[in-house]
C-alpha cells in the first residue's frame, strides 16, 4: 500500500532535481542577463543625461532636452531587456513578446488610442511647440505657467495655485496663446472725464503720466496712446493703451497696471479734470404742469428733487421725494 506513495515521492523528487540542475545550467545565462539589464539601465541613464545636457547646451530648451533624455533611457531599457532574455537562453520568450506585441498592436491601438495620441503628440511637441518652460500661456480655458512636458501631458501651474495636466493631443489641437514669447503685453482701461473738460489736454496729461511709470514700455514697436472711446451718459470715455514687460506675468504686469490707473487718476485731478459718476435723468409723468419743484440738496453730479404738495391737500397726501 506504501509502494504508490514511494513512487510518487520519487517522481516529485526527480522533478525537483531536474529543475534544480536545469536552473544551475541556466544560472550563468541568467546572471549574464541580469548584468545586461543593469548595464543597459546605467548606460541608458548616462547617455540620456549626457544627451540632455548637450541638447540643452545647443538649444537652451529644457523641455526638449528632458523629453529626449527620457526617451533615450526607455529605449536602452527595452533593448537591454531583449538582449538579457537572449543571453539567458530565453530567446523564445523574447520572440514571443515581439510576436505578441506585433499581433496585439491593432487591438492595443484601439484600446489605448488616447495614450498613443498623447505620446505621439508629446514627441511632436518636443521638437516643435509654441512655448517654453516658465512661459505664461493660455491653452483652452487653462491659464498659467508651463512647468513640464511629459510623454502624455503638459503641466501648467495656474496663478491661483492649481496644477493642471493637459493631454498633449489637446495642446496640439487647441489654440495656444503665449503671453511671454516676445516679452510684451498691452494693457488697456477706460477713464471718463466731464463733457466740459478739454479732451486733448486730458490725453496729454495721461501720456505724460505713462512716461513717468518705469515699468511701462515705450519704443518704436510698442507705442502707448489714448483714444476717445465713447460719449457716455455723463462722461467722455477715454481708452488708455500701454505696454508692459511680461517676463513676470501676471504679478508684475498687474502691479504696473494698478500703478498706472492710480497715477493717471491722481494726475487728472491735480490738473483740474473732473471724473463724474453716471448722472441719471429723471422724468415725471402724470404730474401737474404747474407742480412746484425745488432742489433740496445739490452736488456736482447728483441732485435730490422734492415735490411740494399744494396747500389744499397737504393734510391728506404726504410729500413725494424723488
Amino acid at each position: 500500500m506504501y509502494l504508490p506513495l514511494l513512487q510518487d515521492a520519487k517522481t516529485i523528487s526527480d522533478v525537483f532535481t531536474n529543475y534544480y540542475f536545469n536552473f544551475l545550467d541556466k544560472l550563468p545565462g541568467i546572471v549574464w542577463g541580469v548584468s545586461i539589464i543593469i548595464l543597459g539601465l546605467l548606460l541608458g541613464a548616462s547617455i540620456g543625461n549626457f544627451a540632455r545636457l548637450r541638447i540643452f547646451a545647443r538649444t537652451a530648451d529644457p523641455l526638449m532636452s528632458k523629453f529626449l533624455g527620457k526617451a533615450i533611457k526607455i529605449t536602452f531599457f527595452i533593448i537591454s531587456v531583449m538582449l538579457a532574455l537572449q543571453a539567458a537562453g530565453l530567446g523564445g520568450i523574447a520572440t514571443g513578446i515581439l510576436t505578441a506585441a506585433g499581433a496585439s498592436a491593432v487591438i492595443l491601438g484601439f484600446a489605448f488610442k488616447d495614450i498613443g495620441e498623447n505620446f505621439i503628440a508629446g514627441i511632436i511637441l518636443a521638437f516643435n511647440r509654441p512655448f517654453n518652460v516658465e512661459d505664461t500661456v493660455e491653452i483652452g480655458k487653462n491659464f498659467g505657467k508651463v512647468k513640464a512636458l511629459e510623454f502624455r501631458y503638459t503641466k501648467l501651474k495656474t496663478f491661483d495655485g492649481k496644477d493642471v495636466y493637459i493631454p498633449n493631443s489637446d495642446v496640439l489641437t487647441t489654440p495656444v496663446t503665449n503671453y511671454t514669447e516676445d516679452g510684451f503685453f498691452r494693457w488697456s482701461f477706460i477713464i471718463g472725464i466731464a463733457y466740459e473738460d478739454n479732451i486733448d489736454g486730458a490725453k496729454q496729461v495721461i501720456l505724460e503720466t505713462l512716461r513717468k511709470e518705469p515699468n511701462v514700455i515705450e519704443d518704436l514697436n510698442h507705442e502707448n496712446f489714448v483714444i476717445e472711446d465713447e460719449l457716455a451718459t455723463s462722461t467722455v470715455n477715454l481708452k488708455v493703451f500701454f505696454w508692459v514687460d511680461t517676463k513676470d506675468f501676471r504679478r508684475m504686469a498687474l502691479i504696473t497696471k494698478g500703478n498706472v490707473v492710480r497715477n493717471i487718476k491722481e494726475a487728472l485731478e491735480q490738473n483740474g479734470y473732473y471724473m463724474p459718476a453716471d448722472i441719471q435723468e429723471i422724468k415725471l409723468y402724470g404730474a401737474a404742469k404747474d407742480s412746484p419743484l425745488r432742489i433740496e440738496n445739490s452736488h456736482l453730479d447728483t441732485s435730490v428733487l422734492k415735490q411740494k404738495d399744494s396747500p389744499s391737500d397737504s393734510d391728506s397726501k404726504p410729500n413725494t421725494t424723488i
